[in-house]
C-alpha cells in the first residue's frame, strides 16, 4: 500500500514531476505512486472553478468570406486537412515560395500588433488579418481548419493558444498573443508574438518575456546535424530557471506546403535526443510559458480555446525557420526591432 507523506497542506510545485521521478512531497515514492492522481483531480476542480470565474469569452461573429479568386486549401470547404509526409528538406524553389510567405506573415503581425489597445474587441483584430491577408492575395490558414472559426488566434491572458477571436475587449494590464499563420503561392508561414495591452503587471512582463528569450535560446540552437532535444533542452532549462513552466501539449512543428508537417518540435526535454536537424529543415519554434504550472485544458464548450489549468498568465513568440550548416534563417523574421506603438510596450525582432 501506497502511502502519502503528511505535507496535504502543502501546494505542489508548478512544474510538476513525470510519472517514475520522485514525487513532490518528499516521501520518496515515485510520483505516479504518490501525488499524481491526487494533483490531476485538484488541478481540474481548480480549473473548471476558475472557468466559471475568469475567462473572457465573447460571442463568435460568422466565418468571413475569401475571394474565389485567390486559392483556397484543400480544407477550406471540408474543414479536414492532410498532413503532409515524406521528404522534409526543401528545394531552393520551395524555400524562394516560403520565404514569400513568411514574409507575408511578419508583415501582417506586424500590422496586427500595431492596431491592437485598450477597447478594441478581438474580432476587430480578426477582421483587420483577415482583409489585410486577403488584400496581399493569400489565404488567412486558421479559417475552418478543423472547423477554426476564425482567421486569427487571440489568446489573452492565462488563455494559452488557440483563442477564438469574440466579442471580448481588451483592457489595459492585458496582454495577448497574435498567431498568424498564411498561405502564399502554396506554402505556409506562421508566426506569433505577445503584445502588452496598455500597462502590464510584474507578472505580464516576466511571462513575456521569458517566452521572448525562450524563442531566441530555442532558435541560437538549431544548425546542421544538431538534435531537436537541444532545443526544447535549452528553453526548459532557461524558462524553469526563471521560475516559470513549459507548456508540453502543444509544440513546434514541421511546415511546407502543408499547415502541420513532421518532425514535431518539443519544447522541453535533454539534450542529444531526438531527430537529427538537416540542412532544409523548415519547422517552427513557439515555445509556450506559463508563470504558473504547464498543465493546460482544453475548452469543453468550444474543443479550441488552450487555458493555464491553474489560470495563471501565459505568453508565446513564434517563428518558422529553415536550417543552414551554421544555424538558421528565420523567415518570418521582421525587418528590425520596433516599438510598435504607445499602448504597445513590447519590442520584438
Amino acid at each position: 500500500m501506497t502511502q502519502i507523506a503528511t505535507v496535504a497542506s502543502r501546494r505542489p510545485p508548478a512544474v510538476l514531476p513525470r510519472p517514475n521521478e520522485a514525487c513532490w512531497c518528499g516521501s520518496g515514492n515515485k510520483y505516479k505512486k504518490c501525488h499524481k492522481e491526487a494533483d490531476t483531480v485538484a488541478l481540474r476542480d481548480e480549473r473548471t472553478s476558475l472557468e466559471r470565474t475568469k475567462i473572457r469569452k465573447g460571442a463568435v461573429s460568422p466565418m468571413r468570406d475569401v475571394p474565389l479568386s485567390i486559392p483556397r486549401p484543400e480544407y477550406a470547404a471540408s474543414g479536414t486537412p492532410t498532413r503532409g509526409s515524406g521528404r522534409d528538406v526543401r528545394t531552393p524553389e520551395e524555400l524562394e515560395r516560403m520565404r514569400k510567405s513568411c514574409a507575408a506573415a511578419a508583415r501582417i503581425l506586424k500590422a496586427a500588433g500595431a492596431m491592437v489597445k485598450p477597447g478594441i474587441t478581438t474580432d476587430e483584430i480578426d477582421a483587420f488579418v483577415h482583409e489585410l491577408t486577403v488584400k496581399e492575395g493569400g489565404y488567412p490558414s486558421p479559417l475552418n481548419y478543423r472547423g477554426f472559426p476564425k482567421s486569427v488566434c487571440t489568446s489573452i491572458n492565462e488563455v494559452v493558444c488557440h483563442g477564438i477571436p469574440g466579442t471580448q475587449i481588451l483592457k489595459d494590464g492585458d496582454i495577448i498573443n497574435v498567431d498568424i499563420t498564411t498561405i502564399y503561392g502554396g506554402y505556409y508561414g506562421d508566426t506569433s508574438a505577445t503584445f502588452y495591452i496598455g500597462t502590464p503587471s510584474a507578472q505580464a512582463r516576466k511571462v513575456t518575456e521569458v517566452a521572448r528569450r525562450s524563442l531566441e535560446l530555442g532558435i541560437a540552437e538549431v544548425k546542421d546535424g544538431a538534435r531537436l532535444g537541444d532545443i526544447g533542452a535549452a528553453i526548459q532549462q532557461y524558462a524553469e530557471g526563471e521560475g516559470c513552466s513549459v507548456v508540453r501539449d502543444f509544440v513546434g512543428h514541421g511546415i511546407g506546403r502543408r499547415f502541420h508537417e513532421d518532425p514535431q518540435v518539443k519544447h522541453y526535454g535533454r539534450r542529444g535526443t531526438g531527430e537529427r536537424i538537416k540542412t532544409g529543415m523548415t519547422f517552427t519554434i513557439e515555445p509556450m510559458i506559463n508563470i504558473g504550472r504547464f498543465e493546460v485544458v482544453v475548452d469543453a464548450d468550444d474543443n479550441w480555446t488552450v487555458t493555464t489549468v491553474d489560470g495563471s498568465l501565459s505568453a508565446q513568440f513564434e517563428h518558422t525557420i529553415v536550417v543552414t550548416k551554421t544555424g538558421c534563417e528565420v523567415l518570418t523574421k521582421r525587418p528590425k526591432p520596433l516599438r510598435l506603438s504607445e499602448n504597445v510596450a513590447t519590442v520584438f525582432a
